[in-house]
């Protein structure tokens, strides 16, 4: 069984003619270029502990096989505004295990992605914590019965945004959620 132990959140942008070229250069950006990525499904796990990027970084070897929720978003479209978040929502009790999101936007701020990010993860937490509120309560709302409810620890998103290059090459913006076993 493979229960990772600690997490790390990190973003990036990358620009070029090339999308691909784009991308690694946001993983590098991001500082994660040089790890086999394997994207998987938005749990976060029990008993996992979030740490700085900088101490995550030190687990890893380059080429290794990495566990990672990636959120991901590109365009050549010059001055198009794109976002892409990842949300987090920590329980209370270490047992149970928790949410991240991945959000990807165009059109919206970065703090826009990054409460829709944030808000999306608590959301699906506070569902199966039985913690109840109106899904079409404010943003404000809901994060206000999150906290009165006792059962959520942390809420918080990683995002990046960018506009499109103005000569039309690609940008590519990631937020990814690293783990660590």
């Amino acid at each position: 069984m493979i229960l990772p132990k600690k997490m790390f959140l990190t973003k990036g942008v990358g620009i070029h003619k090339e999308k691909l070229s784009s991308f690694e250069l946001a993983l590098r950006d991001a500082g994660i270029a040089p790890f086999n990525i394997v994207r998987v499904s938005s749990i976060y796990p029990p008993y996992c502990k979030l740490i700085s990027k900088e101490a995550g970084l030190k687990y890893l070897t380059p080429g290794q096989v990495v566990f990672t929720v990636v959120a991901e978003c590109a365009t050549n479209e010059p001055n198009r505004l794109i976002a892409a978040s990842v949300g987090v929502a920590i329980p209370k009790n270490p047992e149970q295990y928790g949410y991240l999101s991945e959000v990807h936007t165009y059109g919206w701020t970065e703090k826009r992605t990054d409460d829709y990010a944030e808000d999306l993860a608590a959301s699906m937490l506070a569902t199966i914590l039985g913690v109840k509120f109106d899904p079409d309560s404010s943003y404000d709302k809901r994060k206000e019965i999150w906290k009165i409810s006792n059962q959520i620890f942390k809420t918080m998103a990683v995002t990046q945004s960018a506009r499109g290059e103005k000569n039309g090459n690609w940008t590519t913006v990631i937020s990814a959620a690293v783990l660590i076993h």
